[in-house]
């Protein structure tokens, strides 16, 4: 199971893996937490759907999400809470954050019991979401995060909302990651590359990346980076795909790449660097 804040998040940062794991057979549920309705829209033709015009944005990506999942082979999505449930909340520091009804300011329980739900239904045995900074910093992130941990805990207690489900307690939880190693080779294919978007002066300017070291898990799924960038390109009012690279509504380029990272933060750990989310599950 994955835990995304916004359709796009999905393809961007686990695409390869869904896409991967779907292809092996394994049962994938996504769970997207927001529709999405703040981003900022790349195409000139659909920019009268964004919040400050339209305000049409969230229905429109729940079309973009749809292709996504069909072209990563995933065939069980939910939105948390249902659709529109929970507003996208935008960045930090803007009015949107304060906007009654978006996913900053959920009720804790009634977000935690939304997941617990979908969790004693899917009975997954690993589970994905982000790390405690939202992976880059953003509100829905960092609430995904928290949720997610919560749920993660309250799924199991037999105590917890006996009318949710039966418990069940997934083997393990992991946070999406990118190494800085991984950041520094990009960033010099980048500025390499004859390619339309810029190139930051250092990985330091970025608002993610773990050292090294943090990394406990990387999954090769190369031979799924079409599907992931066939995922991508559905999202097209927020990224922009120019093969080997891409970038969001900042034009600043970003290496496609289909070797996805993750951190473990809940459950049995192996020794060294995981190349499979199953190490160490088994059925319960």
């Amino acid at each position: 199971m994955f835990v995304h804040a916004h359709p796009d998040d999905e393809s961007i940062e686990t695409g390869a893996t869904m896409a991967l794991y779907a292809a092996q057979g394994a049962a994938v549920t996504l769970v997207t937490c927001t529709l999405g309705e703040e981003g900022e829209v790349i195409p000139p033709e659909l920019a009268h759907l964004a919040a400050d015009r339209d305000d049409a944005l969230g229905p429109y990506r729940i079309g973009e999400l749809d292709a996504a999942c069909a072209a990563l082979g995933v065939t069980d999505h939910r939105f948390l809470g249902g659709a529109g449930r929970w507003r996208d909340s935008g960045m930090i520091g803007t009015p949107s954050t304060e906007r009654p009804g978006c996913f900053w300011q959920a009720d804790p329980e009634e977000a935690d019991a939304a997941l617990v739900r979908i969790i004693r239904e899917v009975r997954p045995q690993v589970i994905v979401t982000y790390d405690e900074r939202g992976f880059y910093g953003h509100p829905d992130h960092i609430q995904a995060y928290r949720v997610t941990r919560r749920a993660f805990d309250k799924a199991a207690d037999p105590a917890y909302a006996p009318d949710a489900g039966e418990p069940w307690r997934a083997a393990k939880l992991y946070a999406t990651a990118i190494p800085r190693s991984a950041l520094e080779r990009g960033l010099a294919r980048l500025r390499a590359a004859d390619t339309p978007f810029t190139a930051v002066d250092s990985v330091d300017d970025l608002p993610f990346g773990v050292p090294d070291a943090q990394i406990t898990a990387r999954v090769d799924a190369t031979a799924m980076l079409d599907a992931k960038i066939a995922a991508m390109r559905a999202h097209a009012t927020q990224i922009a795909v120019h093969p080997p690279f891409y970038a969001l509504s900042n034009d600043v380029g970003q290496e496609l790449s289909a070797v996805e990272h993750y951190t473990l933060l809940a459950g049995p750990a192996a020794p060294g660097v995981e190349d499979d989310l199953f190490a160490l599950t088994c059925n319960t």
